[in-house]
């Protein structure tokens, strides 16, 4: 039997794509203020800047492929039970080839409806206003925005309790509820945390091996220790 290897993953590791980061740019989201267009306030008081620039971010995600990382991490499904738990909205985990891929924070080719949260479509171009589910409700990006509940968490946590090894990778681990998942391993397991500018991490047990760069270079790097460990 495969031994279970759970990937937590943040936006580093597709930054390499071409994906900016939040840490990167200041608190600022290819410009704009994360209170302006990731938070029900922000919906409230000007949806079509929303709409916009997750539009603009779809147009985006069209012209990136997945990086090393994302493909290392699709390989490892030869000789583990692989299990990406991502804060990406992204597709390049799917795009590369892992068939595991949990999305905490929603997907940028998705939209749901703002009156059923459960009403979920799959959307490859612009959302506009106008755009309705079969009630005649306004749709929205099927992203979790700051102050939103994580519809996946409870899911999340209990994969990261069956896990044998646990990677995290491209993550500050600032973000909650996401950042607290890692608490649920297992004590004995063997933990990665691959970042290039990794957070003190003072309260997860585990003996954990930090590698201080990008995610392709990590994955690279402990290939060798995670052959020696399927």
């Amino acid at each position: 039997m495969k031994k279970k290897l759970v990937v937590l993953t943040g936006a580093g590791i597709s930054a390499e794509s071409g994906i900016k980061t939040f840490r990167d740019a200041d608190g600022l989201w290819e410009g704009h203020n994360v209170m302006d267009v990731a938070t029900p306030e922000g919906w409230q008081k000007n949806p079509e800047l929303v709409l916009d620039f997750y539009n603009q971010r779809r147009k985006q995600l069209h012209e990136v492929q997945p990086n090393l990382g994302h493909q290392i991490l699709a390989e490892l499904e030869k000789d583990f039970e692989v299990s990406i738990i991502t804060q990406n909205v992204d597709n390049l985990h799917t795009k590369a080839g892992s068939s595991n891929v949990l999305h905490l924070h929603g997907e940028l080719l998705k939209v749901r409806s703002t009156a059923n949260q459960n009403y979920i479509l799959d959307w490859e171009t612009d959302l506009n206003s106008g755009d309705i589910d079969d009630k005649g409700n306004q749709l929205r990006p099927h992203i979790v925005w700051f102050g939103e509940e994580v519809p996946a968490l409870e899911e999340a946590v209990t994969i990261v309790e069956k896990a044998d090894i646990l990677i995290i990778i491209g993550t500050s681990l600032q973000v909650y509820p996401a950042a607290g998942l890692m608490n649920f391993a297992k004590p004995s397991i063997p933990v990665f945390y691959i970042d290039p500018k990794p957070v003190p991490i003072y309260d997860l047990p585990n003996d954990i091996k930090i590698i201080a760069t990008t995610g392709s270079k990590g994955m690279k790097i402990i290939q060798k220790d995670l052959k020696k460990m399927k």
